[in-house]
């Protein structure tokens, strides 16, 4: 990491590229979904990337599909809900990372009258603050090595709008938004830059059993302009934009990948 942060060769020609040869990514909930889906992008695209959850069989098997392809990973085993542990895993890992996808998170949808003290917390234990200090941590690391980075908290659609049966989701994401705009403007002097991805609705096959209601399903596809759920492919894609040096002067900000649900 050089020049203006947040990734290799910063201060080359213009149109710097998507390439990430020589960076190391860490990504939080990595063993499946879209956390499997942005170590694998990143990987393609030449980042080493450390694969990290609770679950290490889930990893070791991501792990080695990464390898497979002709990518390099490796693991760690973290709950990152757990601060200490964070602070002793991740914090006390010999290595540093130039790019951080802060990508574990959960959803409990409930309507707001009918809201749990457990459901709430559980929520806001994973999105917010699991997310804070996984890049509290993480940061610390890069400041020190003086060399900039790029954080990438994976935020979503309802950062920026209201959803039925998603109050506290959408309390917990808000929350990562103004947290993002903090952490840039903090971590600037270092050269760290801060973004969130905020995606629409993915087809994933966890969520596939979602689109089954076919109410549901013209309802969301109503709500998006593009007229498709997301794909993988959609959210990787931004990922890896943020991760390069094509962003060098973007920080702070929000990359809403949600086919213009927000527009309306």
């Amino acid at each position: 990491m050089s020049g203006d942060g947040g990734g290799a060769n910063s201060g080359s020609l213009p149109g710097r590229g998507l390439r990430l040869d020589g960076q190391r990514a860490l990504v939080t909930g990595a063993g499946r979904g879209i956390g499997l889906a942005c170590a694998e992008g990143l990987a393609a695209a030449g980042a080493a990337v450390t694969l990290l959850s609770r679950t290490r069989s889930e990893l070791e098997e991501a792990a080695a599909s990464i390898e497979t392809a002709g990518g390099r990973a490796d693991v760690l085993v973290c709950d990152c809900t757990d601060a200490d542990a964070v602070s002793e895993v991740i914090g006390g890992a010999s290595d540093h990372w130039d790019v951080l996808v802060n990508n574990a998170g959960t959803n409990r949808p409930q309507s707001f009258l009918e809201v749990t003290r457990e459901a709430f917390d559980e929520v806001m234990r994973i999105n917010v603050t699991g997310a804070f200090f996984v890049a509290q941590t993480v940061a610390a690391k890069m400041a020190a090595t003086g060399e900039g980075g790029s954080i990438i908290n994976m935020s979503s659609q309802m950062a920026h709008v209201g959803g039925a049966r998603r109050s506290v989701y959408c309390a917990s994401k808000h929350a990562l938004e103004g947290m993002t705009k903090a952490m840039a403007i903090d971590l600037a002097p270092h050269r760290i830059r801060v973004n969130t991805v905020c995606p629409t609705f993915v087809l994933t096959p966890m969520t596939a059993a979602y689109f089954e209601d076919e109410a549901f399903l013209a309802d969301t596809l109503g709500r998006i302009p593009l007229g498709r759920l997301a794909e993988m492919n959609d959210v990787t894609g931004a990922v890896v934009f943020l991760a390069s040096d094509a962003s060098a002067m973007i920080t702070g900000s929000a990359l809403k990948v949600d086919g213009g649900w927000t527009a309306i």
